[in-house]
């Protein structure tokens, strides 16, 4: 069985109940697999990164293995929300519907696109409908818009994100499909050996003492790290890791290490 999300965002939960721990989110028109159901609850599969939990049945739509079959086939050319937060109008009833950062639109055309023959008009300003080049310009007037956005566990929408969240979805305006996950993150991509070979879009992982991954962050150059640690922030790199000054105390009064650098990926 499959489904899709018709709401701005859903919460994916570790077990089926309300209290559970977060552990991901389901964008506005993107895809499951029904894995298993119970009352009240479905455990899914996401197609955007295969990661698996629990949503409210209530909050989402069973689709026919045709509209299935259809609706993938117009998402793997649709448009693509660029800003943090926007509006659609439904065609249908005239409700608006919230969109945030990452939403893909199928069928798009000049500030309108189609869900399951369902009609909506977008602001054409904030769509893409091509992917970004990645370069240092365009990847420093893409994450301005995220800077303050706050932390939130298993978040990816601009109020309230995960540091995997974030690289995730503004890779996603550069065309890079990345996987959920910062411990899956790094799995993709080609090593780059250091600092000084690195470039803007270049993910850099960070390890806690029990050198498993733990946080990931985007280069902006190398000496400059956007990542969400408290909130999505800019800090200096070096090849030691994050040195934040907002860490400073009577021992450290310029600032400490928060986060140790173990590699370097090239999407």
């Amino acid at each position: 069985m499959f489904a899709i999300n018709l709401h701005s965002i859903v919460p994916v939960r570790t077990e089926a109940r309300e209290g559970a721990e977060q552990g991901t989110q389901i964008l506005f028109g993107e895809t499951c697999v029904i894995l298993e159901q119970k009352p009240r609850w479905n455990r899914v599969k996401l197609d955007i990164d295969g990661q698996e939990g629990w949503v409210d049945s209530k909050m989402i739509s069973p689709m026919s293995d045709k509209e299935y079959k259809t609706y993938c086939k117009d998402d793997s050319t649709a448009a693509i929300v660029a800003f943090p937060m926007t509006y659609a109008v439904s065609e249908n009833n005239g409700q608006t519907i919230p969109l945030t950062a990452g939403t893909k639109l199928p069928k798009y055309k000049e500030g309108r696109f189609e869900v399951l023959g369902v009609g909506f008009r977008i602001d054409a300003n904030m769509v893409i409908e091509e992917p970004l080049v990645l370069n240092t310009e365009n990847i420093q007037q893409a994450v301005r818009f995220f800077l303050n956005t706050p932390y939130l566990w298993g978040g990816k929408n601009a109020l309230g994100m995960d540091c995997s969240g974030f690289t995730q979805i503004v890779m996603g305006l550069f065309g890079k499909t990345l996987l959920r996950n910062a411990r899956e993150q790094i799995t993709q991509g080609v090593p780059v050996d250091d600092l000084q070979n690195a470039q803007a879009g270049d993910l850099v992982f960070f390890d806690h003492e029990d050198g498993k991954i733990s946080h990931v962050g985007l280069l902006l150059d190398s000496e400059r790290v956007i990542h969400c640690s408290g909130r999505v922030k800019v800090e200096k790199i070096d090849s030691k890791g994050i040195f934040s000054v907002e860490f400073a105390d009577s021992s450290h009064p310029k600032g400490q290490y928060t986060h140790h650098l173990v590699s370097i990926r090239r999407m």
